[in-house]
């Protein structure tokens, strides 16, 4: 039975970058060792390295005033290291809060410097995107998630502002076109839309860096991995190589404005049929869905069955749509690598399922 892979993150991968990533797990180009045990100073992984820092500039538009690293420790670990690096102590960082991912990156700021919540949504559950907020002309930066895994909402357009945008894009890295110009840092965990879990996407303009007064820890620093281009310590070789596979995949399939199409195309075909069944509800505002994750859960009056539904989309081959704990229900996430087909296959099920029991 083929499976449909439908899990949050660590999530789906295209077939083609698995096979290539497993052929290179035993034996990686002319080398005849595995990708796994090389050096990461060798001139076969530099090579792997470098073209991975370009061409992740490359697909989003980025120019020569950015900066492209690959760290560790997640996104997560941005959450603290973007105002250890940007934010000096007596500056004031501006936040919008828009689920779990935001909520955490907001905590940390309190031990680098001042930081001002400008917006949220939890008075809704996160169940949309604020809107209409003022932007102080003085922040030192605006921190956004663009797109929110467990609450299933995104940003369609980002603010207007002098203020450097950064931008916490984990979870819809290389699905559009962004408008470079209008950020001063992005960063996203692999492991969501663009390779497996252990590394961490950064990209930077470099003008932001050095202005901070307290001292940096060397590992902690940006200009540590600028300097060294992303091999300052042992790199995660692995994940990288994964990442670049995918990377270029998304620009064998037309780049990123391709994929938008595309992800319009699956995401309408899922929103569709949820709003169309009479068993189903969507938990999201409807101008702020989001492409890449979408939750919902069962009608008013149906909640018994929603343990007979997830049963139902097991034993016909759809894994990881159980909801998160906090939300319930059910979520789909279709990253790029997502196919039409497993959409469609879970559209089918959905149908099915309220001919039978609505």
């Amino acid at each position: 039975m083929k499976k449909h892979n439908f899990f949050a993150g660590p999530a789906i991968l295209p077939q083609s970058v698995l096979e290539q990533a497993s052929q290179a797990a035993l034996s990686f180009g002319d080398m005849g060792l595995s990708i796994l045990e090389i050096s990461h100073r060798s001139p076969e992984f530099t090579a792997v390295l470098e073209e991975a820092r370009a061409l992740a500039k490359e697909l989003l538009g980025f120019g020569d005033d950015y900066e492209t690293l690959f760290l560790q420790g997640g996104a997560s670990s941005q959450f603290f290291m973007v105002p250890m690096n940007l934010l000096d102590k007596d500056e004031t960082a501006c936040y919008v809060d828009t689920g779990n991912w935001s909520n955490k990156a907001i905590k940390e700021v309190k031990h680098f410097g001042n930081i001002d919540v400008i917006a949220s949504s939890k008075d809704a559950g996160y169940t949309y995107i604020p809107k209409d907020y003022e932007i102080p002309s003085n922040a030192k930066y605006l921190h956004l998630t663009s797109n929110n895994t467990i609450y299933g909402t995104q940003f369609h357009a980002f603010p207007d502002t002098n203020v450097p945008i950064v931008c916490d894009m984990s979870s819809d890295i290389f699905s559009r076109p962004i408008p470079t110009e209008k950020f001063g840092m992005i960063y996203a965990g692999a492991q969501k839309n663009m390779g497996p879990a252990g590394t961490t996407l950064a990209i930077i303009r470099k003008d932001l860096l050095g202005k901070v007064n307290r001292e940096i820890p060397t590992m902690l620093n940006y200009n540590t991995h600028i300097g060294k281009k992303s091999a300052f310590n042992t790199p995660p070789v692995f994940p990288i190589y994964v990442s670049l596979l995918t990377m270029r995949w998304v620009k064998e399939q037309g780049g990123v404005a391709a994929m938008e199409l595309y992800n319009e195309e699956k995401g309408a075909l899922l929103y569709d049929e949820i709003d169309r069944n009479p068993l189903f509800v969507g938990t999201s505002k409807k101008e702020d869905r989001s492409l890449m994750n979408v939750p919902f859960v069962m009608e008013k009056g149906y909640e018994n069955l929603e343990t007979t539904f997830l049963d139902v989309c097991k034993n016909n081959g759809i894994m990881g749509v159980k909801g998160y704990r906090t939300v319930g229900g059910f979520r789909a996430s279709i990253y790029n690598a997502m196919s039409k087909e497993s959409i469609q296959t879970l559209v089918d099920l959905m149908k099915d399922f309220a001919d039978k029991n609505a």
